[in-house]
């Protein structure tokens, strides 16, 4: 149980990674909110890969629900930053 949760925060910490650096533009989000939308976006990517397209028990890294997590998060990223608005830095 702890090895999963460790695990999801991993998985979530790259998806929302690549995410962010496929994202055109800059985007204003904390680190935390980056995991938070990368960890709900590998959980959208496992579901949508082993429950609507019926695969799944790959040996390894499941690298296609991993790119559905990484396409899940970006659209995530994109909602969070339209509903939060751009917030401009002051120096």
């Amino acid at each position: 149980m702890v090895g999963a949760i460790i695990g999801a925060i991993i998985i979530g910490i790259i998806i929302g990674i690549l995410a962010r650096l496929l994202m055109p533009g800059r985007q204003n989000i904390s680190v935390l909110m980056t995991v938070v939308l990368g960890i709900i976006g590998g959980l959208v990517g496992s579901w949508v890969w082993h429950s609507v397209f019926n695969k799944g028990n790959t040996p390894g890294i499941d690298w296609i629900a991993l790119v559905i997590g990484v396409i899940a998060a970006i659209i995530l990223i994109g909602i969070y930053t339209s509903i939060t608005g751009r917030r401009q830095d002051r120096i």
